[in-house]
């Protein structure tokens, strides 16, 4: 197999194969992760956001319309496990990603955390670049895999921006908890920025209603329809609970 990060455009379907959406988002987040590298303090919280806005949605749209088809497509148990596997790290992005929007970590016990996310998310491209979406591209002509491309780039553009640890990683319950939480997400988005923006007294009231928001999340993630379809290996209580 090839890998998909060094070929052409053309070799990966065209613009809009999923292929190519795919690789696009990868450049953009080890660019990210370079920048997290060298980073700390409100630079680092700056960075981790803006990984956060590219990360979650892109995996959410891989779980809920990529893998399902890859689990179609691939013969015999290949696709449950190649997929459960990526599954597992999205996972522990998404626990790894709670422990630092955590205030209780100090800048050293953060450190730590860090490196191991940036390790987690390069296993994550590697393993999707060089085994999984390979075996996709041996197995589907370009006409398909351009329209798996525009089906995710439309969830990936409607999908919840952060970590969700308790919701499933596959449908039905992932699918049934996308809309609620992307409602949140970005409306918590639209507050944090307007927060970074304001003055002190603006910036609280908004802050405020960004974690009454994110109150509400929690709630809905523990619903116990969003949790159908979980595998048991990525099936985990709420850290924050």
């Amino acid at each position: 197999m090839t890998s998909i990060a060094h070929q052409t455009v053309a070799e990966l379907g065209g613009e809009w194969s999923i292929l190519n959406r795919q690789r696009r988002d990868h450049v953009r987040l080890d660019e990210l992760l370079h920048q997290l590298e060298g980073s700390e303090g409100q630079e680092q919280r700056a960075v981790l956001r803006e990984i956060n806005r590219l990360v979650f949605p892109h995996a959410f749209a891989e779980e809920s319309v990529l893998w399902p088809a890859l689990r179609r497509i691939l013969p015999g148990d290949e696709g449950e496990r190649l997929t459960l596997q990526v599954e597992q790290e999205h996972q522990e992005v998404n626990h790894l990603v709670v422990q630092l929007d955590s205030e209780e970590l100090s800048e050293e016990e953060r450190r730590p955390v860090i490196d191991r996310l940036i390790e987690v998310l390069r296993e994550d491209v590697r393993d999707e670049e060089d085994e999984l979406l390979p075996r996709l591209q041996e197995l589907v002509p370009p006409s398909q895999l351009r329209a798996l491309g525009v089906a995710w780039e439309a969830v990936r553009r409607t999908a919840p921006t952060r970590p969700h640890p308790t919701v499933a990683r596959r449908p039905p319950g992932n699918a049934l908890a996308g809309l609620p939480l992307t409602v949140i997400d970005r409306s918590r988005d639209v507050l944090d920025r307007g927060a970074e923006r304001s003055t002190a007294p603006t910036a609280r009231r908004l802050r405020g209603l960004s974690q009454s928001l994110a109150g509400v999340a929690g709630r809905v993630e523990r619903v116990g329809v969003m949790r159908v379809g979980e595998d048991p290996s990525t099936s985990v209580d709420d850290p924050r609970a």
